[in-house]
C-alpha cells in the first residue's frame, strides 16, 4: 500500500467513526425528546447546552428507573377519584381551599405511585420521565400556586390551575401506564 492509499483509508475510517458518532448522538436526542417532551427543551434552554442537558436528563431517567414506581391499587384509585370529585365540588364555595387541596392530593398520588417526597423542581423533572406530555400542566399549576401563596391569584387563575392539575391527575390515575409495565419486564 502506498502512503496515499493509507491516508485515504485512515480518512475513510475516521469518516465512518464520525458518522457513527453523529448517528448515535442523533438517536440519543430523538429518544430523550420523545421521552421527556417539553421538559427536553426546557432543560436545553436552562443549561444553554444540548449535551449537558441530555446528560442531566439521562441522569434523571436513571434515578427514576430505580424508584419502586407502581400502578395504584383499585382502592387507592377509587379513594383519590372520590377526593378529586369532592375538591371540584368544593371549588364553587371555596376556590382557594379547593386549589390547595388539589395540590396536596397530587402530592399524595405521586407518593402512592412511588415517587419520593422532594421539592417541586425535582418532582416535576422526575414526573417528566414517564409523563413528559403533562409536566408543563403541572408546572403551570405550580406557578399559579406560587401566585396564590403571594395573594396574587384570581379565582379565574385558580380555576385554570385546577384544569392544569387535572391533566396530571388524570395521567397518574391511568390504570397501568406503559412505562411502569416496561419497567416491570426489565425494559426502560
Amino acid at each position: 500500500m502506498t502512503s496515499t492509499q493509507i491516508a485515504v483509508l485512515v480518512v475513510g475510517v475516521i469518516a465512518v467513526i464520525a458518522l457513527g458518532a453523529v448517528l448515535i448522538l442523533q438517536n440519543r436526542t430523538k429518544k430523550l425528546r420523545a421521552r421527556f417532551g417539553p421538559e427536553y427543551d426546557r432543560a436545553v434552554a436552562e443549561t444553554g447546552n444540548k449535551f449537558k442537558a441530555e446528560a442531566q436528563l439521562e441522569k434523571v431517567e436513571k434515578r427514576v428507573s430505580s424508584y419502586p414506581l407502581k400502578p395504584l391499587t383499585g382502592a387507592d384509585r377509587d379513594r383519590f377519584q372520590q377526593s378529586w370529585r369532592a375538591i371540584q365540588a368544593k371549588f364553587v364555595d371555596d376556590p382557594a381551599g379547593a386549589f390547595v387541596e388539589a395540590d396536596q392530593l397530587l402530592g399524595a398520588v405521586m407518593l402512592a405511585r412511588g415517587y419520593p417526597p422532594t421539592d417541586f423542581e425535582n418532582r416535576a423533572t422526575e414526573i417528566s420521565v414517564d409523563h413528559g406530555m403533562v409536566v408543563e400542566e403541572y408546572r403551570a399549576g405550580h406557578e399559579i400556586a406560587i401566585r396564590h401563596s403571594q395573594k396574587q391569584a384570581t379565582t379565574e387563575d385558580l380555576r385554570k390551575g385546577m384544569v392544569h392539575y387535572r391533566a396530571l391527575f388524570d395521567e397518574l390515575m391511568r390504570e397501568e401506564p406503559a412505562p411502569i409495565r416496561a419497567r416491570a419486564v426489565g425494559q426502560s
